[in-house]
């Protein structure tokens, strides 16, 4: 059985920030501490080839709930849903589970595509510079009517803005707006964690 789908097992995956109160309180934490947990609360129910085609797009930590939804389609045989993955960050040393994002992407070419985008590359870099655009979205994800699309989005709130329109709270999605809205997707079709 695969560690992921071991009853009883969690992993975490917990940046550190230098003023983040619960990121540091996580990594001072010494082994036999206790630490105590609410949920899960499911956001939103996945069920395998739900959809022909995710878009992912996910700025910082926002990866987050990208992962579960990745590691979920990518550990069932079952599921044939294809992922497409726009990830912004500072630099390239903030691009959590990059490592994990390219082995599924060498694993499942065909199936899973990951954009990067950093706010502030390297000389070298090769990928997007700056923020996640229009430009890059309209050639990177499925076009809005190709059929059984849904776009994931997470991240910053400016970010959201942008991309999305912010939620007004857990349970409401608040209205569409912003570059997917601009694109042609509808309220049906985007989902913010």
């Amino acid at each position: 059985m695969r560690r992921i789908a071991a009853k009883g097992y969690i992993e975490l995956i917990v940046k550190k920030y230098p003023d983040g109160p619960m990121s540091t309180h996580l990594h001072d934490m010494v082994p036999g501490q206790r630490l105590d947990f609410k949920g899960p609360l499911p956001k939103y129910p996945w069920a395998p080839n739900k959809h022909e085609h995710i878009a992912l797009i996910a700025g910082g930590t926002g990866i987050t709930p990208m992962y579960q939804l990745i590691r979920a389609i990518f550990n069932n045989p079952e599921d044939k849903t294809k992922v497409t993955l726009v990830f912004g960050n500072v630099t390239e040393e903030d691009i959590l589970l990059k490592h994990e994002l390219a082995h599924i992407e060498n694993t499942y070419p065909q199936r899973f595509r990951a954009f990067y985008v950093l706010d502030n590359p390297p000389k070298e870099w090769v990928g997007n510079k700056g923020y996640i655009t229009k430009d890059l979205l309209k050639t990177v994800l499925p076009e809005p009517k190709e059929g059984n699309i849904k776009v994931f989005v997470c991240g910053p709130p400016g970010m959201y803005k942008a991309i999305s329109g912010t939620k007004k709270s857990p349970q409401d999605q608040g209205e569409l707006s912003g570059i997917l809205k601009e694109l042609g997707y509808t309220e049906d079709q985007v989902y913010k964690f």
